[in-house]
């Protein structure tokens, strides 16, 4: 029954990930209507696209290799490509899907694998703040892009952040990374 719904989840992730994909290819947003987008996918494009890159490259070799081999060919290309397609799909899951500083809420998300909402009212403080290493903590999360965050929010309260598989735990300082991290610091404490 777990590995049933463990499945279910990981078809409706990638589900997720081709439709961010198509809004990417749209050059449309998901979920920021009402609210002020925040970015954070530059920092990582430069690893993804090298990484597709790669991808591509041994998709090449591999049909050079297996040209005898029909069948073998056949299989390994389609993963390949797949592959390719599936690193655009999470680099397109990160532009399409930016944090969002509502009227009540700051929303911060990572792609589709992290939507955390916070209520403003239970912001206590935000601050800009680079940090590189990122030791695991209880009661903290950590949302790095390229190894670093760049905004660390802590709370009155804590808010319960769900991961991919369902795993939920309380946490009451978030760090993540923000292309403009000046312009969303200045934002939420404007209007507190």
């Amino acid at each position: 029954m777990a590995a049933t719904r463990v499945g279910w989840t990981l078809v409706r992730h990638e589900a997720r990930l081709m439709a961010s994909l198509a809004l990417w290819l749209a050059r449309r947003t998901h979920g920021t209507g009402g609210g002020t987008a925040f970015g954070y996918a530059r920092g990582e494009a430069a690893m993804m696209f090298g990484l597709a890159f790669v991808c591509v490259v041994e998709t090449v070799a591999m049909s050079a290799l297996l040209s005898d081999w029909p069948a073998a060919h056949a299989v390994v290309l389609f993963l390949d490509v797949y592959t390719v397609v599936f690193v655009v799909a999470l680099y397109a899951a990160s532009v399409v899907r930016p944090h969002v500083l509502g009227p009540e809420e700051l929303r911060i998300r990572r792609a589709v694998h992290v939507d955390l909402r916070i209520p403003r009212e239970r912001i206590a403080s935000v601050r800009r703040e680079l940090r590189m290493t990122h030791e695991p903590a209880d009661g903290e999360l950590d949302l790095a892009v390229g190894s670093q965050t760049t905004v660390t929010v802590e709370l009155t309260e804590p808010v319960t952040h769900r991961s991919l598989l369902g795993r939920t735990r309380d946490v009451r300082v978030v760090r993540f990374h923000a292309d403009d991290a000046d312009g969303l610091v200045r934002a939420l404490t404007a209007a507190a």
